[in-house]
């Protein structure tokens, strides 16, 4: 199932972010974005549009990009592998599984940004 509210914010403006958009872009073909969360959530709805945005702006393909639908019970796929409890969470990760990054809900940033500065101290 896929979440309707990582859909790309159209609104949203990649030239007043281009330093995450710029790093993203650069990780484009060799990070996986494993992104849970839920359209009933308000947390999700407020912070998943701009982070589908920035994604798309940064060419990430849509093969990089896994999206996991959890119920109002935050259960679903891959919930207890990744130890997710909060939504929405967002774990980076290489090709070969090891995770970079994970943005949990209430960071002091952006997801977009906030993973784009951890990308930059990891990589």
């Amino acid at each position: 199932m896929s979440l309707e509210t990582l859909t790309p914010n159209p609104t949203w403006d990649a030239a007043s972010y281009e330093d995450a958009v710029d790093t993203l872009a650069a990780h484009n073909d060799d990070l996986v974005y494993k992104v849970w969360g839920g359209d009933w959530c308000k947390d999700c709805r407020k912070l998943l549009p701009d982070l589908g945005a920035a994604l798309e702006a940064a060419a990430v393909p849509d093969d990089r990009i896994e999206e996991y639908a959890v119920d109002q019970d935050k259960q679903g796929p891959g919930v207890d592998e990744y130890g997710v409890e909060y939504i929405p969470t967002v774990v980076v990760e290489t090709d070969d599984g090891e995770e970079v990054t994970r943005f949990v809900e209430e960071e002091d940033l952006p997801p977009a940004l906030w993973l784009a500065e951890r990308i930059d101290e990891e990589l």
